[in-house]
């Protein structure tokens, strides 16, 4: 299928090929027929990648910071490296898709296939969307005027959150697109509307619908005309739908209102906020998020989960079925605003040139007649007979980051690489010269070439999909954790052994050579040791996937778990029981500021200091070995301090062992012999951060099961 992406390194607008994704569980699978293009905002992301580097950096302050903070702890190449990686990520561009429904995931009862429907979907051909965010279209809407339900959503919003009451005067500032639709659905609640914009034509569309709409252009000052306009007293409340970098706007908004005024931004512009303009007035200002309530929560949108509306009466689908229902009933008229319409493959007439564009409405038409298909070819390379041939599942930041490029360099044979929406997928695959990109991860394991699969999806997804691996009869890399729950790793066990396959985990500290180092060191005697190991882990904020115990596990099972496995590298035994302890009154099991004591079988003590309230400024890990009247220092994988040994003191760039593990990794999977880990130790590992949280709510040490 075709889909619209913008190349945020190079700021290149591109029809990409790739595969249709799959409906996914809680969301719908939809064939487009219509997408509308908005203007304002996809300009200020086409803008926004057509800048230089320094353009962007200067846009993006707070992100300046947080590279100059990783600078400090990681080095200047690591990070530039993470930045690079980030700009060539593909950013999807458009929100509001109409078309219909052809698939439905799994927990999805209130669309069937055919329904026509209205989305946030982006300008594809085919797009999967969660149902919280999908409204069906009533029989007398057409196609063309659905397209504006997200648009129209937006502005809704805004006005609910002014509150105006019928016979107030409200203030639309800026009559594009958004600013046009807002001030039909003001009028439509009986409110005086007074409309700025310096477009003639939009000015001129305006006035037919009934608003009062001025072109400041012509000489009108606009604070003195809401005067005139409302004997002196002022608007009841204004509405910015501007998209300006000036602070002007806001200032003036302020002077327009009455005391006690009320302003709600919904577009973007400057807000440099002179005190004085609200003081006197006592005015209330209130920023709008988008299409309603739900809005960037992932228990509403991803998990499906809707608000009672006893208690939130307009959530953002209610909001979409609201302005749908104001099409029906002929209160929001649309069709005037459309300014031209577009097939999908001149895409380039719309944003070859969007900065002079005086069009407010344009409309992607799509006629798809190919038959959807869940894996795009990038290359013609073959593997037949070959061995070590790799399927790739999962094309997040780590794997485009770390994973790809160690691929690449070592000319491993990577066959397949697989996202859920297949966009992220075909960018790497054409990047590292992966030879397919697919929706569909079965295909991987349909596939008899296919002897080793990588799994570096979300954390609840790796333990199902390492069993399916395994019943494929394939050896897997699963990035860490092997599992969330002992259910899940009981049931690996057992697939494991009924196969003659390898099971790798993602634990490369063990390989980073600082850690190999310190490994030789201090010799292979299985003296006990003591370890202080230090995870300044840094903040992460509390509604981030991984803190979900359903979904990432928290970050002591998610994260910590690979400096368990270095520590029992170091001491060469087994963890037996396990304490931990975390800030705070009453910690809870997701605590991410926590101590973990670890007692191995050969008498060797660890402690690990996994915390999250550090300064990024300093070092990230740092690892303390007591052995022997002996000490070495590890700091942040780039420098090794020994003291009492015979070696010296070791500095080095900083290498967390990821090429050195997917090298071995490889290297045993085509020639054979032991594994890199031993399964025994993944199981120890695995086992140990399970028995972390057991100890944290039961306040007590716990000692491991055999399994």
């Amino acid at each position: 299928m075709k889909q619209i992406i913008q190349d945020l390194k190079n700021g290149e607008t591109i029809l990409e090929e790739v595969p249709v994704p799959m409906a996914k569980s809680g969301h719908v699978l939809i064939k487009t027929t219509k997408t509308l293009v908005s203007l304002g905002t996809e300009r200020m992301l086409v803008e926004f990648g057509k800048a230089n580097f320094i353009q962007k950096a200067r846009q993006q302050p707070d992100k300046v910071k947080m590279v100059l903070d990783k600078v400090k702890t990681d080095g200047l190449k690591p990070t530039m490296n993470a930045v690079f990686n980030k700009l060539n990520q593909p950013l999807p561009l458009g929100y509001c898709n109409v078309g219909e429904v052809v698939a439905i995931g799994k927990g999805v009862s209130e669309f069937k296939v055919g329904d026509r429907v209205a989305s946030n979907g982006n300008h594809a051909e085919y797009v999967n969307v969660p149902k919280n965010l999908v409204a069906k279209i009533p029989d007398n809407v057409t196609d063309e005027e659905a397209v504006f339900t997200v648009i129209g959503s937006i502005g809704l919003q805004g006005i609910r959150l002014l509150g105006p009451t019928f016979g107030e005067t409200i203030v639309v500032v800026g009559l594009g697109l958004i600013g046009l639709v807002t001030a039909e659905l003001l009028l439509a609640n009986g409110c005086n509307v007074i409309g700025f914009d310096f477009d003639p034509e939009k000015v001129k569309i305006a006035k037919e619908k009934g608003i009062i709409a001025i072109n400041p252009a012509e000489g009108t000052d606009q604070v003195k005309f809401v005067e005139s306009y409302t004997n002196g007293i002022g608007a009841d409340g204004v509405i910015i739908t501007a998209s300006n970098k000036s602070s002007e706007i806001i200032s003036q908004s302020a002077n327009m209102c009455r005391k006690r005024g009320r302003i709600v931004l919904v577009g973007v512009i400057g807000l440099d906020i002179s005190r004085a303009d609200f003081y006197e007035k006592e005015i209330s200002f209130q920023v709008s998020c988008s299409y309603g309530p739900g809005r960037y929560d992932e228990e509403y949108e991803e998990k499906g989960n809707d608000y009672p509306i006893g208690y939130v009466r307009w959530t953002e689908k209610r909001n979409f079925e609201a302005i749908l229902d104001a099409m029906s009933k002929e209160i929001l008229k649309v069709k005037p605003l459309i300014t031209e319409r577009i097939p999908l493959n001149d895409y380039q007439k719309i944003y070859g040139d969007m900065t002079n564009s005086k069009s407010i409405a344009s409309i992607l038409e799509y006629n798809t007649t190919a038959p959807p298909t869940s894996t795009v070819k990038i290359s013609q390379k073959t593997f037949q007979g070959k061995k070590g041939v790799i399927g790739v599942i999962g094309a997040g930041n780590f794997t485009g980051a770390t994973i790809l490029p160690s691929l690449k360099k070592m000319d491993a044979n990577v066959k397949y690489i697989a996202s859920s929406g297949g966009l992220s997928s075909t960018i790497m695959a054409k990047k590292y010269g992966v030879t397919n990109s697919t929706s569909s991860y079965q295909e991987i394991l349909q596939d008899n070439e296919v002897d080793l699969v990588f799994i570096t999806t979300k954390h609840n997804m790796h333990a199902s999909m390492v069993l399916e691996t395994l019943k494929a009869k394939k050896s897997v890399f699963v990035e860490k954790p092997l599992a969330l729950t002992s259910l899940e790793l009981e049931s690996i066990i057992e697939e494991y052994n009924k196969h003659e396959v390898n099971v790798s985990v993602g634990f490369n500290r063990r390989f980073a050579p600082l850690a190999q180092k310190m490994k030789k060191l201090l010799g292979g005697d299985n003296t006990p040791i003591n370890i202080v190991a230090t995870m300044n882990a840094g903040f992460i904020p509390a509604n981030m996937w991984l803190h979900d115990m359903e979904i990432g596990g928290g970050r002591i099972i998610g994260e910590a778990c690979h400096y368990i496995d270095l520590c029992s590298y170091l001491t060469g035994s087994k963890v037996k029981s396990v304490c931990m302890n975390a800030m705070g009154l009453n910690p809870e099991e997701n605590t991410d500021n926590a101590s973990i004591l670890l007692k191995y079988e050969n008498g060797a003590n660890a402690v690990i200091n996994y915390f999250a309230n550090g300064s990024k400024s300093y070092s990230k890990e740092r690892v303390e070995v007591y052995s022997q009247e002996r000490t070495l220092v590890m700091d942040n994988w780039r420098k090794l301090k020994t003291y009492g040994f015979k070696g010296g003191n070791v500095s080095s760039k900083q290498d967390k062992g990821h090429y050195n593990q997917f090298e071995s990794l490889i290297k045993q999977h085509v020639n054979g012999g032991e594994a890199i880990i031993p399964f025994d130790e993944i199981i120890n590992t695995t086992q140990a951060s399970f028995a972390a949280i057991e100890s944290i709510k039961e306040g007590k040490w716990i000692t491991l099961k055999d399994i």
